[in-house]
């Protein structure tokens, strides 16, 4: 049965065309996901779809009788006051039951209203759907009802409205971004609940793990066509790689009859001839298949990265709190070179404030936090920075600098290195006002990367930005030599970059596991306590093994010495020690000798710890 019918969908603003000529459908029962670039024009079609937006062409149409909702990025929830108003504002005739019992159960002294608000519970069989509805309101952690809407964060805001979309049963769901100021627990519940649900969906989000365990159907944008595939995410990305080697092969055979046909147009034929009119046609449309382009969707950024030292960021028992709230309880942790830490944790439990204090922005308690000299830190934050929206894009660049520094003492223009990060001629030269969420949060990364950082903290890196610029941004972290801790609720994010998680329990502790996000689901999940324990040194083993690499040059060549430094270090020691049987050694000197071997004793330990961790990587 078609839910909804598509035809021709156009929308421009001003000069600039967003798409033109969309046709699609939705039947009853798919799970449909729009996947595009930031700036294209997701959201305007969301919102066109949701009759909020009216498109300059085509037309949009739904079966009769049916309910459509919308879960728009901002939320807004009209007259209701409380989280309770907001929830059961509704014309759903259960819910109004259901808002009429629990208004009864405030005022237990009128058993009146109580009798008559139970008696209608009863003849709309209405408990199951309380129930239903209670379950959501926790699992979105919405569990005070009478909390003011207006002192709501915006994370409890975006929980409030999905929690109302929910409850409401509506039979056509729109989805603008729906994990976002989710953690991972709910995400994952979210994830259950709507693959169970015999709902119509139309999505927008940048969880991959999400669309591969939801989504039957991907439809993709891209320069203007709509490309269908009907698989989740990950046939998706197959049928897409098969489709541009198709489109490939087809650009190269263009390209070598264009050659031909070439010579023939220079040779200027006299086009008088049907067949010679027919030919010339014939040439422009093949020139336009031969100069077609596939799209590199790859970041390319030489910026020289500042040298790291070996003394990088240390804590020392680091303890912080907010009253009751225990953050971290005398934590430590000494970061190593190329570490990858992801940070996951239920929200409120501290993990922003955690970056905060490494960065200093935020105090600690107890302890102490030390960051070596070398140490150049770029942090992006989940508010980003504040940009003039009267400026264009180029010009928030040249601000920071006309010139970046490359690797071998070379250097490249602001225009130059925009274009490397996926920035067009034609948008940098946009105002940042008409730039896309996606598109500021890009221009605000490369601001903090083309400062040439070393440890990067990532707060949420992942919100807002589309599916391409995902895949080429954790393409660029990978190669990064530097430092990296995140805190993410992007799992495939999670997976793909990092090593080992800092597993945020609550009451300040923190656990390190050795292993990425799946890997911590899986040993989590395991039946019983010994099950767990062999999982967790499996995962240790392999996440061991598959760090290893080969030593560098300079890394064999200290590997090859450094033994020999020991057993002289050793023998001087030795020495020393027998200076100690001299009768007539002076105090001064006494204390001398004494202060040389304990700074031995420290070069031993430091080079030997240097060597077993030479030793473990060959």
């Amino acid at each position: 049965m078609n839910y909804l019918s598509v035809q021709d969908l156009g929308k421009s603003y001003g000069v600039q065309t967003l798409f033109k000529g969309l046709n699609f459908g939705v039947d009853q029962g798919q799970k449909v996901a729009l996947v595009a670039r930031n700036g294209t024009g997701k959201t305007t079609i969301l919102r066109a779809l949701a009759g909020m937006e009216p498109p300059d062409t085509g037309e949009i149409v739904y079966r009769k009788g049916i309910q459509v909702a919308f879960l728009k990025q901002e939320s807004d929830f009209g007259d209701a006051k409380t989280v309770f108003e907001a929830i059961y504002e509704s014309e759903n005739p259960i819910l109004l039951a259901i808002r009429a019992y629990e208004a009864a159960l405030l005022n237990p002294d009128d058993t009146n209203i109580f009798q008559k608000a139970f008696d209608q519970m009863d003849r709309m069989e209405a408990w199951d759907y309380e129930v239903k509805v209670k379950t959501i309101l926790s699992k979105l952690k919405l569990d005070d009802l009478q909390q003011e809407v207006s002192i709501l964060s915006g994370g409890q805001r975006k929980r409030l409205s999905l929690a109302k979309i929910l409850i409401d049963q509506p039979d056509f769901l729109i989805l603008d971004e729906p994990t976002n100021h989710l953690d991972l627990e709910m995400i994952e519940w979210l994830q259950e609940y709507l693959s169970k649900e015999q709902i119509t969906l139309f999505i927008v989000t940048h969880d991959r793990y999400f669309l591969d365990a939801i989504c039957n159907e991907i439809l993709e944008l891209e320069e203007g066509d709509l490309y269908r595939y009907k698989g989740n995410y990950t046939y998706y990305l197959e049928k897409k790689e098969e489709r541009q080697a198709i489109l490939q092969t087809n650009i190269d055979k263009a390209k070598n009859l264009y050659s031909k046909e070439l010579e023939w147009m220079r040779r200027q034929p006299k086009a008088r001839g049907t067949k010679s009119k027919a030919r010339i046609e014939s040439f422009y449309d093949l020139e336009k298949s031969a100069k077609k382009k596939i799209k590199n969707d790859k970041i390319q950024l030489e910026v020289q990265m500042t040298r790291l030292g070996s003394k990088i960021i240390e804590m020392h028992k680091v303890s912080k709190a907010y009253g009751d709230l225990n953050i971290l309880d005398q934590f430590s942790y000494v970061f190593k070179k190329r570490d990858r830490v992801g940070i996951i944790g239920k929200n409120g439990v501290g993990k922003t404030t955690v970056l905060n204090m490494l960065t200093g922005t935020e105090s600690i308690d107890a302890g102490k936090i030390v960051v070596g000299d070398t140490v150049e830190i770029g942090y992006y934050t989940q508010k980003g920075m504040k940009m003039d929206e009267g400026k264009r894009v180029i010009e928030i660049v040249r601000d920071i600098a006309e010139y970046i520094p490359l690797v071998g003492g070379r250097k490249m223009t602001a225009a130059q290195l925009l274009e490397r990060f996926l920035f067009s001629k034609d948008a940098q030269w946009k105002h940042v006002s008409v730039l896309s969420g996606g598109e500021k949060k890009r221009l605000y990364l490369l601001t903090i990367l083309m400062k040439n950082p070393n440890f990067l903290i990532l707060d949420e890196p992942t919100n807002d930005l589309d599916l391409i610029t995902l895949k080429v941004l954790e393409e660029f972290l990978e190669e990064f030599e530097g430092c990296i801790i995140t805190v993410s609720h992007d799992r495939y994010f999670m997976d793909r970059l990092v090593d080992h998680l800092f597993i945020f329990e609550g009451e300040g502790q923190v656990r390190d596991f050795p292993g990425n996000y799946t890997d911590y689901r899986t040993y989590i999940s395991a039946d019983d306590k010994l099950k767990q324990t062999r999982v967790k040194d499996k995962y240790v083993k392999d996440k061991f093994i598959e760090r290893k690499r080969k030593l560098t040059y300079n890394e064999k060549k200290e590997y090859d010495t450094i033994e020999s430094l020991i057993v002289a270090l050793e023998q001087e020691k030795k020495t020393i020690e027998v200076q100690f049987n001299d009768p007539d050694l002076n105090p001064e000197k006494m204390k001398e000798l004494g202060m040389r071997i304990k700074e031995i004793d420290d070069e031993i330990a430091d080079k030997t710890a240097r060597w077993m961790e030479l030793a473990e990587l060959i």
